[in-house]
C-alpha cells in the first residue's frame, strides 16, 4: 500500500490525472478488442453451429488452406495480439510526448 507522498501510486480502477486516465483508457480499448476477437468469435461459432458436434459454415470454410475457425484462433488472433502490442506502444509513446514524460 502506498502512502500519500508516493508520487508513483497508481490505481487501475481509479486513475488520477489526465495521463493515467488516458493510459487506462487505452488499456481498456486493447482488452475489449482482444476479448471480442477471442471470446466473441467462440460465441459466434456456438451460435451458428448446425449440429451437436459444433459444425457450421465457419468450420467447413477454408482460408489459406486451413479451416477458418482454426486459422482465426490459431493464427489470426496471434497477429492481432502482436499488432495490439505495437499499437499500444505507439499510443503510449505519443501520450508520454504530450505529457513530457518520455525518456530522459
Amino acid at each position: 500500500m502506498a502512502n500519500n507522498g508516493d508520487k508513483y501510486y497508481i490505481n487501475f480502477f481509479s486513475p488520477q490525472g489526465a495521463f493515467q486516465k488516458t493510459e487506462v483508457g487505452y488499456i481498456w480499448i486493447m482488452l475489449v478488442i482482444w476479448a471480442l476477437g477471442t471470446f466473441g468469435f467462440q460465441i459466434l461459432l456456438r451460435m451458428v453451429q448446425t449440429n451437436p458436434q459444433g459444425e457450421s459454415f465457419l468450420t467447413h470454410m477454408k482460408f489459406l488452406g486451413f479451416p477458418f475457425h482454426y486459422w482465426w484462433s490459431g493464427q489470426f488472433m496471434i497477429i492481432v495480439y502482436i499488432l495490439l502490442c505495437i499499437w499500444f506502444n505507439i499510443l503510449i509513446d505519443a501520450l508520454e510526448d504530450r505529457h513530457e514524460k518520455g525518456d530522459i
